[in-house]
């Protein structure tokens, strides 16, 4: 059994390798020539750990932020296929390609098939459509050119991987095989290989009592070290991470290590909400992960690269971003603004692009971000790597959409954005924007709302506000924000602006 499976395996990496050389072949034609007719189907599945995304409010809806995608309908021979767990609502299709440039809704709409499982479970995405043969079956044949189609996903996993196979085309994202470099393990490896600082820290931990001996180590490193961070491997958006309070626990006791293991299940609490320690180690024990000091710091900063390896293997800095965290000790991300700070964002840039590089060797292709804490001393800023995300993230689509909005440009080594007209753009972005006065509202309210208060994104000014995750506001109070600026401060005065109008709006009706 184990022979033909293996067999299988090198048959069905041929296969999809096969298809991948494919992509590259087509590549210049696809990506370069706007007029070309090509499909793009678009799985925007988060195929992560199930019992992890449990705890994320909302989670289904999260498959709306690549919308920013059916601005590829700009191009008048494009074909979109969108799949989703659940159908989306009609006005928040409309709300998109309302603002295609020189496209009439009508044309866009004729090349665009919206197609839903009408599943609601926390099952992936992508699971859910490979149970579906006869779904499987109506996206091919709605795909009008397979030599010249391509999946865009949020992420790639085996899963993905065997849909491309069954759909006959190719995947714009990393091959699974490789997935090892994204996890916790194998992004600090990598950072240490081309020796870029990290915190320290003990990777390939699998149990309790490794985590515990790498705890004891870590506080015997740094007898002044207050907190630790427990990182699961295939964490996302800090929802795999727990902090470890030492409490006057002195590692240079014999039996340090026996105290901190007791301590454990008091000491070390989980960064995602109504996960218990059990529930956590339980998780752990499946996933493994690292442990590495809290980097503690007056003023410290979560900045992020973002980068693209193409099919060819071209590698480009795509942006910077500031992170803004919450959460347990601030490990859950909850927005950003681009570009980074002007005072490190080449510094980040020029680390990102060694990484970027390494990973282009090992044969990594589409899109990732590689996230930073950055401290500032009195000499400048100190920059720790922590962690390469191979897949899309919460910095992807905010840059997408002010991408497609304004048509412009980021130079990585000046740290700006600029438009064909010569200005300059900034953002601020959140997925996070959450109220419980807000549920009730339905995407309806939520226009009527934005456009009689002036806050939607202005095509002629290009600044204003873009909204995202709409068909999660009226069960869960939430919703994402992309607020475009002139400058990040602009931008941040658009979001205070927003969410004063929502509250206003909202309390007005109770």
């Amino acid at each position: 059994m184990e022979t033909l499976y293996y067999k299988r395996s090198i048959e069905t990496d041929s296969a999809f390798m096969m298809l991948q050389e494919r992509f590259a072949k087509h590549f210049h034609e696809i990506f370069l020539n706007d007029l070309a007719e090509k499909t793009i189907v678009i799985i925007p599945s988060l195929t992560l750990d199930r019992d992890m995304l449990k705890t994320v409010k909302g989670v289904v809806h999260y498959e709306e932020r690549l919308l920013c995608l059916l601005m590829l309908l700009r191009m008048p021979r494009t074909q979109v296929i969108y799949v989703t767990s659940i159908p989306i609502d009609n006005s928040i299709i409309d709300y998109y390609i309302h603002l295609l440039p020189g496209i009439t809704g009508n044309h866009a709409r004729q090349r665009l098939s919206m197609v839903s499982c009408y599943d609601a479970s926390h099952k992936s995405l992508t699971e859910k459509i490979l149970e579906r043969p006869r779904l499987v079956r109506r996206i091919r044949e709605l795909i009008k050119f397979p030599e010249m189609a391509h999946l865009a996903c949020f992420n790639v996993t085996n899963l993905e991987k065997q849909l491309a196979l069954t759909l006959d085309i190719p995947i714009y994202g990393c091959d699974p095989r490789l997935s090892y470099l994204g996890t916790k393990t194998g992004s600090r490896r990598i950072f240490k290989k081309l020796g870029i600082p990290v915190p320290y820290g003990i990777e390939n931990l699998q149990n309790e009592d490794e985590i515990a001996a790498a705890l004891c180590l870590l506080k015997r490193n740094n007898p002044a070290l207050q907190k630790a961070v427990v990182k699961m491997n295939d964490g996302f958006s800090g929802e795999g991470n727990a902090i470890f309070y030492y409490k006057e626990i002195d590692a240079r006791t014999e039996n340090a290590e026996h105290i901190i293991r007791l301590k454990m299940p008091e000491n070390l609490k989980p960064v995602a909400l109504n996960v218990s320690y059990e529930d956590y180690i339980q998780k752990f024990k499946t996933l493994g992960g690292i442990a590495e000091e809290f980097v503690n710091g007056d003023y410290k900063k979560s900045p992020s690269v973002q980068c693209r390896i193409n099919p060819i293997g071209d590698v480009e800095i795509i942006s910077t971003h500031d992170q803004f965290l919450g959460g347990e000790s601030e490990q859950v991300f909850l927005g950003s603004s681009f570009p980074a700070s002007s005072e490190y964002h080449k510094d980040i840039a020029v680390m990102g692009k060694m990484i970027a590089a390494e990973l282009q060797a090992e044969g990594v292709l589409g899109r990732f971000s590689i996230d930073f804490i950055s401290v500032k001393e009195p000499g400048g800023w100190r920059h720790y790597a922590i962690e390469i995300n191979l897949r899309k993230g919460g910095t992807t689509h905010p840059f997408l959409m002010l991408q497609f909005l304004t048509r412009g440009e980021f130079n990585w080594r000046e740290g700006v954005y600029t438009m064909p007209n010569g200005q300059q753009r900034s953002y601020f972005a959140s997925d996070n924007v959450v109220n419980e006065k807000y549920k009730g509202l339905t995407p309806h309210d939520l226009m009527d709302i934005a456009t009689y208060n002036g806050i939607l994104y202005d095509a002629a000014r290009q600044t204003g506000v873009m909204f995202h995750m709409i068909g999660g506001l009226s069960q869960y109070g939430k919703l994402g924000m992309v607020c475009i600026g002139q400058t990040v401060d602009e931008a941040k005065e658009f979001y205070t602006k927003t969410i004063n109008v929502l509250d206003k709006e909202c309390n007005e009706l109770f």
